[in-house]
């Protein structure tokens, strides 16, 4: 079988591919009511929130723009701090909704610093709010949230955060740093197929919700929030088959106990980045950042990593990415989060090493 070894979309395990192929329910019905409220709650366990928890029927990208046209006006200006593609990305939708936004750019491989942040809310007192991407898959790299979060709140701003690549598979209390809207992705850490956008969203978040002029109607979480209160449902046709397997992949993570799961994350991210270490390889991600999800793996450069990702994919079947825009060519990455273990990690070095010695 083919390990699928990318950043996303990640394996599902078997009871999970067995619920998303039951037959559809009414999404109007009792039946999916009592799905749809336990979903929520055990989600909102694994945010560690008690702040309303909506369930959007779209990819995590969906979700980021939900909280821009959510939380602001066109002319709003926003801190937008990015460590990579993704982050960049999200200042990019802000802006094609008119929102103002301030760069704060780290070098790639690095994580934002503090200091810089400190100072670059300082310098521009206007801004209303920070986003910041926690986990940025096209470098390996994971922010010190907490520290960042403190800075942020102190300042009295509102914190939006981009969770897709790390809820679920690191540590991210949402309450207890203050979080304000988090966003999360459904084919990342929770171990299903792709199709919904989660959002932890705070009482300050609803403030800002309700000055919002942005226009919105899919997006609106008004009313996702008044469907799920009122009736239990969705107020669109919600993608139901990943929902059944939601509501499965959540009691495996509860089951397995949740601080389990991210010293599970943590154990198969350092051991994929000693094996890459001890076959001469260098690392990409500043080492004290180094994320628990995606492990970035600089290519030599007499090495072709496409060639490498081929031979590893059709003839051992593990399936790993490349570099994304300028690290095109530059990079290889490994995403180990959501269904994987020991035996899965041994398997892609075993992979790599081979294919390296083919080369």
């Amino acid at each position: 079988m083919t390990q699928l070894r990318v950043p996303g979309p990640t394996p599902c395990p078997p009871e999970v591919l067995k619920a998303g192929s039951l037959q559809m329910i009414n999404h109007r019905g009792s039946e999916f009511h009592e799905v749809i409220t336990q979903v929520t709650e055990d989600m909102k366990k694994v945010f560690q929130t008690k702040n309303d928890m909506l369930l959007l029927t779209g990819s995590g990208t969906g979700g980021l723009e939900a909280a821009i046209v959510n939380l602001f006006s066109p002319g709003d200006k926003v801190l937008s701090v990015s460590i990579g593609v993704f982050g960049d990305r999200w200042a990019n939708i802000a802006k094609a909704f008119g929102v103002d936004v301030v760069s704060l750019k780290a070098e790639m491989g690095k994580a934002a610093d503090p200091d810089t942040l400190k100072k670059a809310l300082k310098d521009n007192p206007a801004v209303k709010a920070v986003l910041i991407t926690h986990n940025e898959t096209s470098t390996g790299v994971t922010n010190d949230l907490k520290t960042l979060a403190k800075i942020v709140k102190d300042a009295g701003k509102l914190l939006v955060v981009d969770a897709i690549s790390s809820m679920s598979s690191v540590p991210l209390p949402a309450d207890e740093w203050n979080c304000d809207v988090v966003i999360s992705g459904s084919q990342k850490g929770w171990m299903v197929p792709p199709g919904m956008a989660f959002a932890s969203v705070s009482a300050d978040a609803w403030k800002a919700r309700a000055a919002s002029k942005m226009p919105n109607f899919y997006w609106d979480f008004s009313r996702a929030k008044k469907s799920y209160d009122e009736k239990k449902e969705n107020p669109w046709t919600p993608a139901v088959g990943i929902i059944l397997q939601l509501s499965v992949s959540l009691k495996m993570i509860h089951k397995e106990g949740l601080q389990n799961v991210f010293d599970r994350h943590a154990r198969c991210a350092q051991a994929v980045r000693e094996g890459a270490k001890k076959m001469g390889l260098t690392l990409f991600a500043d080492p004290k950042y180094a994320s628990n999800t995606v492990t970035a793996i600089n290519t030599p450069p007499e090495l072709d990593g496409k060639k490498l990702r081929t031979i590893m994919r059709d003839e051992y079947g593990v399936v790993i990415s490349g570099g994304q825009q300028t690290l095109d060519g530059k990079i290889i990455r490994v995403g180990h989060l959501g269904w994987i273990n020991d035996k899965d990690v041994k398997e892609i070095l075993t992979a790599m090493e081979k294919a390296l010695q083919k080369l």
